[in-house]
């Protein structure tokens, strides 16, 4: 048949394409040298700032994580914004004050669609530190974890350093699948770093300059999407500064939180996340974000058509199977970086369900409003 001939050269070109791309994140991921610090006396500031919206049942622990760094105190400043919560995450955060930590309480009385941007906005506010280092309220981290962070800094001069985040103390087969397609978005985000394209960061583990956030306009021109207080500020800050964009590529900078417990909030999650992409300014990340998708898409629409004619499900198998031993190389790397090789065994089932995700949250996640703490936004 013709269009099977025709479908086929169009999957195989889609396929070659895919390809292309993760051998390129695999060359910016091996570009990324493993960061060594330097023993030297600190001298920057640093101001690691916390948005919390009822995190009552978390905030202790990261909190004492924070509080617990091998930094210096007089060069180290915790700040925790109260993003209106309605449990006692600001009595928690109150009773720890005499410590060093200080709460800064969110009082606004008009709906906002941001209200974690504007939490970190006012936080830099009334600042000291000239590096921000933002965490959130249900995050662990190790005692050199802002030490390493700011060695980085002090040797490379970045204006952004974007830090690893990963899942742990995962409690059921759902949540190990989620550990391992997170560590996949992490080696993309740190690959495009390496490669000096930066495409993608998170928020969890993230560092930049006061000054560069203010000499780039902070979150003005996308302060009113919801989602975007990290990725969307490293296109902003990359636009002017290509070259300063750092990935700390060193286990003691993790960070490490919990997947999402059940589909649904983890379906609300990645919409948040796909949301941002509405804003992106920069073509060639565009570009890549729907090279992927129209890929996976193609499979799936390769599959559906091989339920009535054979022919397409041969064009299906050969898709996967690419996709599958590259994915697995690439992560591969990523994977021995964070310690969880054992992971890769689920390849061939996150293989199969990725290509669903990312076909629905692509169309889902520009469209629409989701649910994000509570409240409903866009």
């Amino acid at each position: 048949m013709e269009i099977l001939k025709l479908i086929s050269l169009l999957s195989a070109a889609l396929t070659l394409i895919y390809g292309i791309l993760v051998l390129s994140f695999i060359r910016g991921w091996h570009k990324l040298i493993y960061f060594t610090p330097i023993n030297s006396e600190a001298k920057t500031k640093v101001s690691i700032i916390v948005a919390a919206r009822n995190e009552e049942n978390n905030i202790t622990k990261t909190i004492e994580d924070l509080i617990a760094q091998q930094y210096p105190k007089r060069l180290t400043e915790i700040i925790i914004i109260d993003d209106h919560s309605t449990d006692c995450t600001a009595e928690i955060v109150l009773s720890y004050s005499d410590r060093g930590v200080k709460l800064i309480k969110l009082n606004e009385d008009r709906a906002l669609n941001s209200y974690k941007k504007k939490a970190i906005q006012t936080a830099i506010g009334t600042c000291i530190g000239d590096l921000i280092i933002t965490t959130d309220a249900d995050c662990r981290m190790g005692v050199n974890w802002l030490s390493t962070i700011v060695s980085l800094y002090e040797e490379k001069d970045f204006k952004m350093i974007s830090s690893p985040v990963a899942y742990f103390q995962e409690k059921s087969f759902f949540e190990r699948l989620q550990s391992l397609e997170f560590l996949y978005l992490i080696g993309l985000g740190a690959s495009t770093i390496g490669n000096k394209q930066p495409s993608t960061c998170n928020g969890a583990n993230l560092a930049y300059e006061k000054a560069t956030f203010y000499e780039v306009g902070g979150f003005q021109g996308i302060d009113d999407l919801a989602s975007g207080d990290d990725e969307l500020l490293l296109h902003k800050i990359a636009a002017k500064y290509p070259d300063q964009i750092g990935f700390l590529k060193n286990r003691e900078a993790i960070v490490y939180t919990h997947a999402k417990e059940n589909l649904s909030a983890f379906i609300e999650q990645r919409k948040r996340w796909a949301s941002k992409s509405t804003r992106y300014k920069n073509k060639a990340i565009i570009v890549l974000g729907v090279l992927i998708w129209i890929f996976n898409l193609s499979i799936l629409g390769n599959f559906i058509a091989g339920l009535f004619f054979s022919g397409f499900l041969t064009v299906t198998f050969y898709q996967l199977l690419v996709k599958m031993i590259l994915e697995t190389l690439f992560l591969y790397d990523v994977t021995g970086f964070a310690k969880r090789r054992s992971l890769l065994i689920l390849i061939p089932i996150l293989n199969v369900l990725h290509i669903l995700y990312m076909v629905y949250i692509g169309i889902a996640g520009n469209s629409g409003k989701y649910n994000w703490k509570g409240r409903m936004v866009r």
